[in-house]
C-alpha cells in the first residue's frame, strides 16, 4: 500500500473518533466517514442518561464483566484503564466524578460538551493536518481497485486508503447508524463473523400479561427486588436492584443484567424461567410469619400491606401469575413472595436492545485488531464479538478497543 494515503476510519462513534485521535496525533492525515448527517449520533443518545462513560471498580471484577471474552478485551483495557480514561476525558476540559454506584460520568452528567471538546481536538490539532469528516457516506464494501466504495447523496464515491479502521457498531438502534449491514459485506471476504443478536434487552413473557394488569402495570417498575437464575453448571446467579414491566414482558436495569444468559437459555430450550424475590430484604421464615399473622376481617390484599408492605405492581404481579387456591395458601404464598417464577419466551428486537452480541471473531485478527483476512484493514468498537452488562463497560470497551485499532493501524503503517 502508498503509506502515503490518508488512513480511513468508517465509522464516527466513540471507537472511530478514538482510532482516528491515535492516528492523527501521530500524523498521520486521517478522513473518518459515517453514513449518518451528524457525528456521535448514538453517542449522543447514551449521555441523556448521563453518559456513564466507565466504572471505578477493580480490574479483576471490571474485566470479568465481558464474560466469554474477558481475555480479549482485558489485555486491551491494561493500555487503557478507567484512570486512563479519564485522564483522557479531562484532557478534554471534562471534569468526572465517580456516584454512589461506583460508575463514572461527567461532571455535567452530558455527552454532548465532551463530544464538542473532542472534535475540537480532531479539527484543530496541536500539530499536523486536521481530522477531515465525511457525513452522509455509507459504506457499502470495495470496488473493483479495492478501494473503499461509499453511497452518497451524490452518487458513489470511492476513496484510496493507506490503512482502514472499521467501527460499524453492531446491530442496534439502526435509526441512529448501527445496523449490521456491514455483516455480509465482511463475510464475502472470508471473514469470520458470530451472528449479531440483542443485548441488555428486554424479553416477552410467555402467554404475555392479562388485559388487567397490562393496563394497569405496564410502565411500572418493579422495585427493591431481586432475580435469580439457575445456571447451567448448576449454580445460581442472582442479583438486586430494579425492573420495569412492559406491554409484553419485562425490561430495565435488572433484566438486563441477565440478558445474556436469559437469551442463551431460551436459544437452547425455547424458553427460560427466572425467580422473582419480591422482598430480598426479608427471610422466608420472616416472610412466613407475617402471611400467618391473624388477618381478621381485613382482606388479603390489606392484609399484606400491613404486615409485608406488598401493595402496587408486587400485589398485582402475585395474582396475576398465582392461582387463587396457591394464594389463599399461606406456605405456598409465603413461598412465591420470595420465589415467583416468571418464564420468558423470546428476546425483544435486536433494534430495541441497548447493545448487540457477536460480531467479528477475535480469532480471526492479529492482537492489533487487524483482519488476517484483508490485511491494513482493522475493527474496532460493538462491531466485534464482545458484550458486557450497562454501568460503563460498554462505552470502555468501545473507547479502548479504538484506541487499540489505532494503535494497530498506526504499528502497521509504520512497518
Amino acid at each position: 500500500m502508498n503509506h502515503s494515503l490518508p488512513v480511513a476510519v468508517v465509522g464516527a462513534g466513540p471507537a472511530g473518533l478514538m482510532a482516528a485521535q491515535v492516528l492523527a496525533d501521530a500524523g498521520h492525515a486521517v478522513h473518518v466517514f459515517d453514513a449518518m448527517p451528524s457525528i456521535g449520533r448514538k453517542f449522543l443518545l447514551a449521555g441523556k442518561g448521563g453518559l456513564n462513560l466507565t466504572h471505578s471498580e477493580g480490574a479483576d471484577t471490571f474485566a470479568g464483566r465481558y464474560g466469554a471474552r474477558r481475555n480479549a478485551i482485558e489485555r486491551l483495557l491494561k493500555d487503557f484503564d478507567a484512570s486512563t480514561l479519564r485522564s483522557w476525558a479531562e484532557g478534554l476540559g471534562i471534569e468526572t466524578f465517580v456516584g454512589t454506584s461506583g460508575r463514572v460520568f461527567p461532571k455535567d452528567l452530558k455527552a454532548a460538551p465532551l463530544l464538542r471538546a473532542w472534535l475540537h481536538r480532531l479539527r484543530h490539532p496541536a500539530q499536523g493536518d486536521e481530522v477531515q469528516f465525511h457525513m452522509r457516506h455509507r459504506w457499502t464494501g470495495w470496488d473493483a481497485d479495492n478501494k473503499l466504495l461509499f453511497d452518497t447523496p451524490e452518487g458513489p464515491v470511492p476513496f484510496q486508503a493507506a490503512a482502514v479502521v472499521l467501527a460499524l457498531g453492531g446491530g442496534s438502534w439502526a435509526r441512529l447508524g448501527s445496523n449490521g449491514a456491514w455483516v455480509p459485506l465482511l463475510a464475502q471476504r472470508g471473514v469470520a463473523v458470530a451472528p449479531l443478536q440483542p443485548s441488555n434487552c428486554g424479553f416477552d413473557v410467555q402467554g404475555g400479561w392479562s388485559e388487567h394488569f397490562r393496563s394497569r402495570f405496564a410502565g411500572q417498575p418493579f422495585k427493591s427486588v431481586a432475580i435469580s437464575f439457575a445456571l447451567p453448571d448448576g449454580s445460581q446467579w442472582r442479583r438486586k436492584g430494579e425492573f420495569v414491566a412492559t406491554v409484553l414482558g419485562v425490561e430495565g436495569s435488572l433484566v438486563y443484567a441477565a440478558s445474556a444468559l436469559l437469551r442463551d437459555a431460551i436459544a437452547l430450550d425455547g424458553r427460560a424461567t427466572f425467580l422473582l424475590d419480591l422482598l430480598p430484604d426479608m427471610a422466608p421464615e420472616r416472610v412466613l410469619q407475617e402471611v400467618n399473622h391473624p388477618r381478621g376481617s381485613r382482606s388479603l390484599s390489606s392484609h399484606l400491606k400491613s404486615r409485608l408492605n406488598l401493595d402496587g405492581i408486587k400485589a398485582a404481579m402475585l395474582h396475576e401469575l398465582l392461582d387463587k387456591a396457591v394464594i389463599n395458601e399461606p406456605v405456598q404464598l409465603a413461598a412465591a413472595i420470595k420465589a415467583l417464577p416468571i418464564t420468558l419466551q423470546a428476546a425483544r428486537p435486536i433494534d430495541e436492545a441497548i447493545s448487540s452480541a457477536g460480531g467479528v471473531l477475535f480469532e480471526v485478527m492479529t492482537p492489533g485488531l487487524m483482519l488476517e483476512q484483508l490485511p491494513g484493514v482493522f475493527c474496532a468498537g460493538e462491531m466485534l464479538d464482545w458484550e458486557a452488562p450497562t454501568g460503563g463497560y460498554l462505552l470502555h470497551a468501545c473507547f479502548a478497543t479504538g484506541r487499540a485499532a489505532g494503535q494497530g493501524a498506526l504499528e502497521w503503517l509504520q512497518r
